[in-house]
């Protein structure tokens, strides 16, 4: 797949042993389907993958702009290395 855009995100809470991620790509499939692909899971173990089609590269952008609002409201701090996920 060829990613156009990507933003990564950790939540880490020490006293609640909390050590997750979530990743938000924008990207097209083979058949050039424009998809929003969402990663998620706690850090160094496998991760949970969900792809929604969507209409346009803009509106896959408003969805994924509009879902990493909510995880910062949650807690969850963006990062600028992908060194971290599954």
């Amino acid at each position: 797949m060829e990613q156009h855009r990507s933003s990564h995100f950790v939540r880490r809470d020490a006293a609640r042993n909390m050590n997750r991620f979530y990743r938000l790509t924008v990207t097209r499939d083979l058949f050039g389907t424009v998809l929003l692909v969402r990663e998620w899971g706690r850090i160094g173990v496998y991760c949970r993958t969900r792809f929604d089609e969507m209409a346009d590269e803009g509106e896959a952008a408003r969805h994924a702009i509009a879902l990493a609002a909510r995880k910062q409201r949650r807690g969850y701090i963006p990062v600028t290395e992908r060194g971290e996920g599954c």
